[in-house]
C-alpha cells in the first residue's frame, strides 16, 4: 500500500483541534503524527480530519426493516410488536439476502464515517440447519463493503428467563457453552477482531453468564451484554431472582473490566455506578431506542468516567454518528431541561461527543482505533465544517467529505447508492 500524508487545515488531537498537523499512513497503520514537513498527498483544504467514527453496536440485518412497521393501525406499538416484526425478517432471509442486506448496512455506514462496527451477531444459522453459515457471512460482506467488524459472537439460549426458545428464535440458537466456544474458535481461525456477547438475561441462563465472562476474559475478549433495555425485562429478573438484571452483573462476576452493557436504559444510578467502578461500560443507541420508543437512561453515572460511554447504531434505522451523538445530548437536555450535559471541564461539549463516538467505542470493541495516534488504525473521516459544535450541533451527514478505513482513501461522493434492501 502506498505511503500516504494526509494534511487538513485542523486534525484530531489529543482531544482537540489542532493546525499544521501531517498524518502519515502506510500499511494501514498511522506510521507518523506532526509537523513532518513533508508534501500532502491528500491535501483537505477547509476541512477537519477526526479519527473514523465507531458504532459500538449494531445488527446489521435490521437494516431491512427501515420504514416498515411505523404505522399503528392496532393502536400503540412497543418494543415487543418491533420484535415480532423483527422475527419475521428473519424468516425471510436466506444467505443471499442476508449477505445483501449486511453488505448494504455496511457500505451506508461507511459513506457516513463509520469506519469500525461492533457487529452483536445471533443470527447465527441457515433456515434450515444449525451450521453456524451465517457467521462467515457477516465477514464477507465486511470484507467486501471496506469496513472493518469487531464480530460478537452471541450466545443465545432460551426464549425467556427459563423458557426455551421460541420457533423464531431457533436460528440464533446456541446450544451449549461447549458448541459456542468451538465457534469462537472456528471464527478467531478467520479473523482476529472478534469478542462475544451474552444476548440478555432473557437469552442467556442467570447461572452462564459469569462462565461466559471468564472465559471471554481468559481469552482476552471483549464481552458485550443487552441489560434492562425494557422495564418488562427487569420486572420478569425481578420476579424471578429477586434482583435487576444489573444487580445479577454487580453481584456475580468477579469484575465488570471488558463487559458493556448496551442500553441501560432502566438501570438505577446507583446500581450502574457501582458497575462502573467494577470497571463495566455502557453503549447507548439514542436512534434505535428513540424509534423504539425505550426510554432515556439517567446518564448521571457516566459523567465522571468518559471513556466507558460509546454509542451504536443498534437497528440501523437511520445511520448518522453525527444524529447518535446530537441526540445523545438533545436527549438529555429535554430530560433535565438544561443544556450542556455531557460538557467537559472546560465547559465543550462537542468534544466529549467525538470521543464517545470514536476513542470510547474503539475501546468496549478492544481495538487500537478512535485516535489520531502513532501505531493506531488508519481510520479517519474528513468534515467540512470549520468546529466540532457546527458538526455536531448543526450539520448533516452531507458535510462528510471522505473517508479512510485501514488506510484506504475513499471520497464519500463516491460512495455506492444505498437503496433499502427489499
Amino acid at each position: 500500500m502506498t505511503r500516504q500524508i494526509i494534511e487538513a487545515d485542523l486534525t484530531w488531537s489529543g482531544g482537540e483541534l489542532v493546525p499544521g498537523v501531517q498524518v502519515m499512513v502506510d500499511r494501514g497503520r498511522i506510521e507518523a503524527t506532526g509537523a513532518l514537513g513533508l508534501e500532502p498527498t491528500h491535501r483537505l483544504e477547509g476541512q477537519m480530519l477526526l479519527p473514523g467514527f465507531v458504532s459500538a453496536h449494531s445488527h446489521a440485518f435490521q437494516r431491512a426493516l427501515r420504514g416498515k412497521g411505523e404505522t399503528f393501525p392496532a393502536g400503540a406499538g412497543t418494543f415487543w410488536s418491533w420484535r415480532e416484526a423483527m422475527y419475521g425478517l428473519v424468516g425471510e432471509l436466506d444467505a443471499t439476502r442476508f449477505y445483501d442486506a449486511v453488505r448494504a448496512t455496511y457500505a451506508e455506514m461507511l459513506a457516513k464515517g463509520i469506519t469500525t462496527v461492533g457487529e452483536f451477531h445471533y443470527l447465527h444459522h441457515s433456515p434450515a440447519a444449525n451450521d453456524y453459515a451465517f457467521d462467515e457471512i457477516v465477514l464477507s460482506a465486511a470484507r467486501d463493503a471496506g469496513i472493518r467488524v469487531v464480530l460478537l459472537l452471541t450466545y443465545y439460549k432460551t426464549g425467556g428467563i427459563g423458557q426455551p426458545l421460541a420457533a423464531a428464535q431457533k436460528r440464533f440458537e446456541t446450544a451449549s457453552l461447549d458448541e459456542f466456544w468451538r465457534q469462537v474458535d472456528v471464527i478467531a481461525a478467520k479473523t482476529s477482531s472478534i469478542g462475544i456477547a451474552a444476548h440478555s438475561i432473557r437469552g442467556v441462563p442467570v447461572e452462564e453468564i459469569p462462565l461466559l465472562y471468564a472465559e471471554a476474559r481468559r481469552r482476552g475478549l471483549p464481552m458485550h451484554m443487552h441489560v434492562e433495555e425494557q422495564r418488562r425485562e427487569i420486572k420478569d429478573c425481578l420476579d424471578a431472582f429477586g434482583r435487576t438484571p444489573m444487580q445479577i452483573l454487580n453481584e456475580r462476576l468477579d469484575s465488570c473490566e471488558g463487559l458493556t452493557a448496551v442500553h441501560a436504559t432502566h438501570s438505577e444510578p446507583a446500581d450502574l455506578q457501582r458497575f462502573l467502578d467494577r470497571g463495566g461500560s455502557v453503549c447507548i443507541t439514542p436512534l434505535t431506542e428513540g424509534n423504539l420508543g425505550d426510554g432515556i437512561p439517567d446518564i448521571t453515572p457516566l459523567l465522571a468516567h468518559p471513556d466507558r460511554l460509546s454509542l451504536g447504531t443498534d437497528s440501523n434505522a437511520r445511520i448518522s454518528m453525527i444524529e447518535e451523538m446530537r441526540w445523545l445530548e438533545y436527549a438529555q437536555r429535554l430530560k433535565s431541561e438544561t443544556r450542556g450535559a455531557f460538557r467537559d471541564d472546560e465547559g465543550r461539549n462537542a468534544t466529549r461527543l467525538i470521543h464517545f463516538a470514536t476513542a470510547a467505542g474503539a475501546r468496549s470493541l478492544g481495538i487500537n482505533a478512535g485516535a489520531i495516534v502513532t501505531g493506531a488504525a488508519a481510520d479517519f473521516v474528513s468534515v467540512a465544517t470549520d468546529s466540532l459544535e457546527s458538526l455536531v450541533f448543526g450539520s448533516g451527514d452531507d458535510a462528510i467529505r471522505s473517508v479512510w478505513a485501514n488506510g484506504v482513501f475513499r471520497s464519500a461522493a463516491a460512495a455506492p447508492p444505498l437503496s433499502n434492501f427489499r
